[in-house]
């Protein structure tokens, strides 16, 4: 069976200066595959090419059987791909329910649809309910990434990239993050997860890629990468190898 995603020897660069070589890679239909790697290692890059906010050099990107490499990010999300950015990128002087709603853009034409989608979201996340009417601007960064998963939510992805949800977000939040994004993908959608945090990503994903100065240079399944001694000492630290357990919050 193709796979829902396949990037076949990607290469990125920004101008004249290269990213990212030769990555090939898949996500499966209802897979949570994660990226990891240290700062600079291509892993947003590479979502922003799945995304269609840069577009490749050479390569292909196929999606549910269909070649997207030159598509632009509009015409992929209306095929079902959404992307959460690094640093959430909410409207800060929009409303939580207006952030939203932005969110569901293709289906604008459809009220009925889109206040199904705004309580699916808000039972997902009954704090954003509270705050519907506060400007995004003033929620905390938890908040702020409940709300940018949320918003790529009111699109109804097949495939939703994650680019870095833990960056600057307290344990306990981030905890609650990563139970959500199992419920996501519990739920039937799947997930590609960009993640500096490995040992959250290790944990929470089935399949991984490690990318170093953008090329992959393993893969596998999660529990193989794990033990993996150059992923224990470059990712999650020796002391942490030696600890780490699957603690994967439940869904």
């Amino acid at each position: 069976m193709e796979p829902l995603l396949a990037a076949d020897g990607l290469e990125l660069a920004y101008g004249e200066v290269p990213a990212c070589r030769d990555l090939s890679f898949h996500v499966a239909q209802g897979e949570i595959v994660a990226l990891i790697g240290a700062n600079g290692a291509g892993k947003s890059t590479t979502l922003r090419a799945i995304a269609g906010v840069l577009h490749p050099r050479a390569g292909s990107i196929r999606f549910r059987g269909q070649d997207i490499t030159r598509l632009p990010s509009h015409a992929r999300s209306a095929l079902g791909i959404s992307l959460v950015p690094e640093g959430r990128r909410v409207f800060p002087f929009l409303t939580v329910r207006e952030n939203l709603e932005l969110g569901a853009f293709k289906y604008r034409r459809d009220t009925g649809k889109v206040t199904a989608l705004l309580a699916s979201v808000f039972a997902m996340f009954p704090r954003l309910a509270e705050r519907g009417r506060q400007n995004a601007g003033t929620l905390s960064g938890g908040e702020q990434q409940m709300l940018a998963l949320g918003r790529a939510m009111m699109s109804e992805p097949r495939l939703i990239c994650l680019d870095e949800p833990s960056l600057g977000l307290a344990p306990m939040v981030i905890a609650d993050i990563f139970r959500t994004i199992k419920a996501i993908n519990a739920a039937g959608t799947s997930v590609l997860l960009v993640e500096q945090n490995a040992r959250y990503a290790l944990e929470t994903a089935s399949r991984g890629y490690v990318l170093q100065t953008g090329s992959i240079v393993a893969s596998g399944n999660c529990a193989t990468l794990r033990d993996d001694e150059r992923v224990r000492r470059a990712y999650l630290g020796r002391s942490a190898a030696e600890r780490i357990t699957l603690r994967a919050a439940p869904n």
